[in-house]
């Protein structure tokens, strides 16, 4: 797999101004301005990453059943390539903007009537606070991945504000090639509100349009003028390659009455709002169902496959849904995994009743791919967002946290630790962040003092990484003239060793014919909380949702029976068990995306 439109081999050198940092030896091509930071490296290759199927809804569907995945989208894309590459009609992502902010979910009781003055707390869901060099890097990476899913015909568009759409766009050239390029999008949402601030207000989004090749698949929408009106009517030239005025065999011009418009690259949408009632999920940054169904109205057919890697509250998936497409969808979050899963389900029955149906003129579907599984990718199952991560890390592994220090997150036992990030493989590019904050007047003068030992002992801490972290550390520490004795503890690889959270705790009950969940106590909600079990007026507060597997397999959790209440409702608690059910098997998810899973017994 090539690394960019241009076939070149860079090499790796220091400059004279960061002798600690890596950077391309070679001139540009001329006529292809290329964006460069510090650490960009080549992306030529990736391995294959595993996936576990562990839930499955619905029926299949032309050989289809719809995917989720739970993990790091790089490795989720490398897990597709073996039998996806080149057959995704349409990608569309809603990245991080680099808006140096915390995204959070308010998580509510659902009545309110626990004995406690915290009946509801803000949980962070993810932070969007970013090096810029690291995160340049990362989406260069994940573009690559993407532009090999994409069909020959296939479209990305690629959703950013002002913080980084500069950047994406340069990026973009330079993995699609600037050709490539379509359209700049402008989504007005006028109906947000901007503090007092000193400048012109920022009241719209980019949404970059990209195609793998020339020629594309693109649908033209419209729009309601609200009034019929009279216009000129205009046709292609052919010799002049222009539109014209059309004109009659006298040489008139011929008028058009229409009550439509042609949507072009300025688009007047609303956002949600708390107070709508029907969409909002209290999923930061969520999106408007109307933006992604004119999307994939214009870029896709019915039973194309749409991709969306940074999936959120899942709006492209329901609305994919809504539409006949089938769809893959991914996210490093399993608080957007289940709120996704959650949607989807509800959506299903909307469309199995006959509601919920989308389409513009003439591309209503006829048939809707409702079934879909849930994977998580590369064994990922510890942490429901990366915000969490670096706390429960910190107190597993027993690490003396250094709170001030601008580098290091902690000690233990003379190392040094540093937690990188884990909603990605640790690469080369988070050397050089280490490397371009070290103190290497503190280096020296241990070098000197003790020619004979290590000037640190660094241990690095990851979810996933290059096998050849350790040996480009070492290597470029020895270039520098210093001995560092350096580890990795890869979370994936020695997790058996770990443990992060409490679990919950659930009684149920069971005879011939009811099932009855008598108690339900999600440890983490209930600390979140400062509620003791024994506050707890009533467990179904407490829960998101009830799924039940009547004939679990022992591998695939299958659930055919769901119980999602509306926000203020509760869930029933008690449910009737089918006469041919075999090994029963339920999951209870709380107000945090929590879940516990279990086989129940007479």
């Amino acid at each position: 797999m090539k690394d960019n439109v241009h076939e070149r081999a860079p090499a790796y050198g220091k400059t004279a101004a960061a002798p600690d940092q890596f950077t391309f030896d070679y001139e540009p091509i001329r006529g292809y301005p290329e964006l460069r930071w510090t650490g960009k490296r080549p992306f030529r290759g990736t391995s294959y990453f595993p996936a576990q199927l562990k839930e499955s809804h619905g029926d299949t569907l032309d050989g289809w059943r719809n995917k989720i995945y739970w993990g790091d989208n790089l490795q989720v894309m490398s897990h597709l390539l073996r039998e996806h590459r080149g057959k995704v009609r349409l990608i569309y992502i809603d990245p991080p903007f680099d808006s140096k902010a915390d995204y959070k979910k308010k998580i509510e009781l659902r009545s309110g009537n626990a004995a406690s003055d915290m009946s509801a707390f803000e949980e962070k869901q993810y932070t969007d606070i970013w090096t810029n060099d690291e995160y340049l890097q990362f989406m260069y990476e994940r573009l690559i991945l993407m532009r090999e899913l994409l069909a020959e015909d296939g479209s990305i568009y690629i959703h950013c504000d002002w913080h980084k759409g500069h950047y994406l766009r340069l990026i973009c050239d330079e993995v699609f090639g600037p050709t490539s390029f379509k359209n700049n999008i402008i989504w007005y949402y006028y109906n947000k509100m901007q503090g007092n601030i000193n400048r012109f207000a920022s009241n719209h989004d980019d949404l970059y349009l990209y195609t793998k090749k020339a020629n594309f698949l693109f649908n033209k929408i419209f729009e309601s003028r609200g009034e019929t009106i009279k216009q000129i009517k205009r046709v292609w030239n052919g010799e002049s390659q222009s539109l014209v005025n059309a004109k009659d065999e006298d040489g008139k011009v011929v008028y058009i009455e229409t009550d439509k418009r042609t949507i072009d690259d300025v688009w007047r949408m609303s956002m949600l709002q708390p107070a709508d009632k029907k969409e909002p999920l209290g999923y930061p940054t969520q999106k408007p169902e109307a933006l992604l169904e004119r999307i994939i109205s214009a870029s896709s057919n019915p039973g194309d496959l749409v991709f969306d890697c940074f999936m959120g509250s899942g709006t492209t998936q329901a609305v994919a849904m809504k539409l006949g497409r089938r769809f893959i969808g991914a996210d490093i979050n399993l608080g957007a995994v289940q709120t996704t899963t959650k949607r989807l389900l509800g959506v299903a029955e909307e469309l199995k009743d006959g509601e919920a149906r989308l389409g513009i003129e003439d591309d209503k579907p006829t048939k809707f791919y409702i079934g879909f599984e849930v994977y998580t990718v590369n064994y990922y199952d510890f942490f429901r967002n990366e915000l969490e991560a670096k706390e429960l890390l910190i107190e597993a592994l027993e690490i003396q946290e250094l709170p001030n220090n601008m580098l290091w997150d902690g000690e233990k036992d003379g190392w040094m630790v540093k937690i990188l990030a884990v909603n990605r493989l640790a690469t080369a590019a988070d050397l050089n962040l280490i490397l371009s904050n070290l103190d290497y007047k503190v280096w020296e003068k241990r070098a000197k003092e003790h020619p004979e030992k290590a000037v640190e002992r660094i241990r690095l801490v990851c979810m996933g990484h290059d096998p050849e972290l350790r040996a480009q550390f070492t290597e470029q520490m020895d270039k520098m003239g210093y001995r560092v004795d350096i580890e990795v503890l890869d979370i994936l690889r020695d997790k058996q060793e770990l443990h992060f959270k409490r679990e919950a705790e659930a009684k149920i009950t069971l005879t011939k014919k009811k099932l009855e969940i008598k108690r339900f106590y999600p440890m983490n909600l209930l600390q979140k909380l400062s509620l003791e079990k024994s506050k707890v007026g009533d467990w179904r507060e407490l829960v998101d949702s009830v799924l039940i597997d009547f004939n679990y397999d022992g591998v695939v959790f299958s659930p055919v029976l769901a119980d999602i209440p509306d926000k203020k409702e509760l869930v029933s608690g008690v449910y009737d068990v089918p006469a041919d059910a075999g090994t029963i098997r339920v999951k209870i998810t709380d107000l945090l995306a929590e879940s516990w899973e279990g086989n129940v017994e007479a």
